[in-house]
């Protein structure tokens, strides 16, 4: 590959160890070190790469996979070029004249908004990019952020905070009222910050307790409304922080205190989303009240409903000065109770959002949590203690020490109803566990795990990694998907050095049960009954497999299953976030690995031109669910997806046909994709058993005959 630097490059040196690059077309700005810089500077001659790496490794001290990286994060944002200056001309004015007859400003406008990283200009003294932040190798998300000062400082603390967990988050920051820019600029999420009407919260109401927060209401809605008409990505709005001093202090009284007027309206904004589908409140009360909201609102120095950063004050340029005469006292005190940190409350926010965007996107989300049993889910070793717990209400609460197994167990439980299935795995004998595993009456055993909370377990002597391994066969779980909790550090250890891909905890037994409460990894946006039923249903399919391991013929295996199945239109919101959840869950039946989201998919169930199918099915065993969808945009199966557990019963097969015969009364053919995945392999085949033939450009068609066909539902 040869490269130069763009001819509408600008570097400008704006500090120490800062300079600042522009595009004078497309208007990127990006805050880089000297090294980046100087890797710019050496594309000023059109250079081979990767020939080129042993001089730049020598120039920057980096090796030559980090700048391999690094040029092509620079070509993705259009600051390296493999065209030379005439051709990149030429590109550039195709880009900007694919729209004939439109306003040449506002065309020129919407190209710089879709290319747009980073906050509104004028806060942009971010912290200079070097070459390990500009890492093309790490998941990408780009994120709009929609709101004011509050949450556009926050850009690059949500940059840093989601690459330290290894995501390539773009931010692109707005005004809340430019609903254009979603429409314009590639995004998998938005972030609304927090509203102007927060300022209304404090005035006069006319006496009645709704009118505090209605305004509030009334704004976020529309915000809402007007985004989803541009987007169907997920939409995370914060809530306010609560105030942390009161005009009248203890006299404010009944709904219409000031500080009750805060935390009213988030409970209206939490109702409100509720009406929305795929828009999750990010709890901003909670994060800044767990920390100590003192240091990180200022509202004890400033104004009643600013709600901002005390730190901001000592960020404000000198000029600023001016407005009081240029006296002002010194800011060591105020310095001194933020921590020393003017940045601390952006970081808590950070953390916030990204969590919430680890979870809205499903991120690296877990199946499954494996746990250890003797000095992890009990005290002690079973064998010889004789039963989990001594426990006995006349010598201790159940809040004292044995609280803290049973604050775990009952965290546990509440993965189980999120739809995170449980396993144990043990060097112990299985039957001394399961004869001593029991609790007598005076137990709070909604509180506490039996064995049947478990779908699996490995209870022997048999080494822990490959009892971990033969859990992830079974269930059929990439490793990446589990969580393993030990209390003994040579597992933990050997764990995680075998099985590197696996997620180990255990080293502090007094954090369990907050991050197995906290950890968006382990989150669900929003609960369908089948992530409810996950561990009966996981069980379910357990058995089946077993049966299938025992019986020789396969027809015989599917007749012996009572299949049932159950296809037609979906409509229902309940099964929209089911279909929702499993085109962001599924890899291996997966056509296209399109992800919709359940606000797209009711568009579609409800828009004249596009069908949304599902199949159910249900046998001997128990009902599975919801457990394919195709979605259909006028005569195109845009999206395929099954769920892996019911793959080999010939209901993708009878759910083709279903889908074919509804369709045929409206269209003379179907044309389909197959995007191929590293995972998807089970799927590649489905279109060309129905009798699609692929054409020169890999699209899948099919003629439809004039044959009836029974139509679905």
């Amino acid at each position: 590959m040869r490269y130069r630097k763009s001819r509408f490059v600008h570097q400008i040196p704006v500090g120490a160890d800062r300079v600042l690059v522009v595009h004078a077309v497309s208007q990127v700005r990006l805050t880089i070190d000297t090294n980046v810089s100087g890797i710019l500077d050496y594309f000023a001659t059109a250079r081979n790469c990767p020939e080129c790496y042993i001089e730049l490794s020598a120039l920057t001290g980096a090796d030559a996979a980090a700048l391999e990286s690094c040029i092509a994060s620079l070509v993705e944002r259009g600051l390296l070029t493999q065209a030379d200056a005439e051709s990149e001309l030429d590109e550039t004015a195709a880009k900007l004249t694919s729209t004939y007859g439109r306003d040449p400003l506002e065309l020129l406008d919407a190209y710089r908004q879709s290319r747009k990283e980073g906050a509104q200009q004028y806060w942009t003294a971010t912290t200079a990019q070097g070459i390990g932040d500009l890492q093309g190798a790490r998941q990408r998300v780009d994120v709009v952020l929609f709101g004011d000062c509050d949450i556009q400082m926050e850009a690059d603390f949500l940059r840093r905070e989601a690459a330290r967990r290894g995501i390539d988050l773009r931010v692109a920051a707005t005004f809340p009222d430019d609903f254009r820019f979603v429409s314009e600029h590639k995004h998998d999420a938005i972030i609304i910050g927090a509203l102007r009407a927060r300022h209304t919260l404090t005035l006069p109401s006319s006496g009645t307790d709704q009118a505090a927060h209605a305004g509030y209401s009334a704004e976020a809605s529309h915000i809402i409304e007007k985004l989803r008409e541009r987007s169907a990505a997920p939409i995370l709005i914060d809530n306010l922080p609560e105030p942390t001093v009161q005009p009248l202090g203890l006299a404010e009284r009944g709904l219409n205190g000031h500080r009750t007027r805060f935390r009213v309206t988030n409970v209206m904004l939490a109702n409100l989303v509720d009406s929305f589908a795929d828009v999750h409140v990010v709890d901003i009360a909670a994060a800044l009240a767990a920390t100590g909201t003192e240091a990180l609102i200022d509202d004890g120095l400033v104004g009643f409903t600013h709600l901002g950063s005390p730190g901001w004050l000592l960020q404000r340029p000198p000029e600023e000065k001016a407005a009081v005469h240029g006296i002002f006292p010194d800011p060591a005190p105020l310095a001194h109770s933020v921590g020393g940190d003017p940045y601390r409350r952006e970081g808590i926010v950070a953390r916030a959002h990204v969590d919430a965007l680890t979870v809205a996107l499903a991120i690296d989300r877990k199946k499954c949590v494996i746990v250890d049993l003797d000095g992890t889910l009990w005290p002690g070793v079973l064998a010889e203690t004789g039963s989990p717990f001594a426990f006995d209400p006349a010598i201790s609460g159940a809040f004292s020490y044995v609280g803290l197994y049973f604050g775990l167990h009952e965290a546990l439980l509440c993965l189980k109803q999120r739809g995170i299935v449980l396993a144990c795995v043990s060097k112990n004998d299985e039957a001394t566990v399961r004869e001593l595993w029991k609790y007598n009456g005076r137990y709070p055993t909604a509180r506490l795990l039996t064995p049947d909370d478990f779908v699996t377990w490995r209870v022997n002597w048999t080494d822990k990694v490959e009892n971990i391994r033969s859990i992830a066969d079974e269930l059929g779980f990439a490793l990446d998907t589990f969580v393993f909790i030990d209390d003994h550090p040579i597992e933990r250890d050997r764990v995680r050095i075998m099985l590197p891909q696996v997620e180990v905890w255990g080293e502090d037994p007094f954090a369990l049960r907050r991050w197995l409460l906290n950890d968006p990894r382990l989150q669900l946006p929003r609960l369908t009954k089948e992530a409810a039923a996950r561990t009966e249903l996981t069980k379910a399919q357990l058995n089946r497999q077993q049966l299938r391991n025992e019986t020789t013929d396969e027809s015989a295996y599917r007749a012996s299953l009572q299949i049932e199945t159950r296809i037609g239109r979906a409509a229902d919101p309940a099964d929209l976030a089911r279909i929702a959840e499993l085109f962001q869950r599924t890899t291996q039946f997966n056509a296209t690995g399109r992800k919709f989201a359940a606000s797209e998919l009711k568009a579609l169930s409800q828009d004249a031109n596009a069908r949304v199918y599902a199949i159910e099915v249900s046998d001997r065993f128990g009902d599975q669910g919801l457990v394919g969808a195709a979605v259909v945009i006028g005569n195109e199966i845009a999206g395929l997806v099954m769920s892996c557990r019911v793959l080999g019963l010939g209901v993708e097969h009878e759910f083709m046909r279903a889908v074919i015969g509804d369709l045929r009364a409206n269209h003379a053919s179907l044309s389909a994709r197959i995007i191929e995945t590293a995972r998807n392999t089970p799927v590649r085949n489905i279109y060309r058993d129905h009798g699609f033939t692929r054409d020169a450009e890999g699209v899948w068609q099919l003629s439809l005959s004039t044959d009836a066909t029974r139509a679905v539902a």
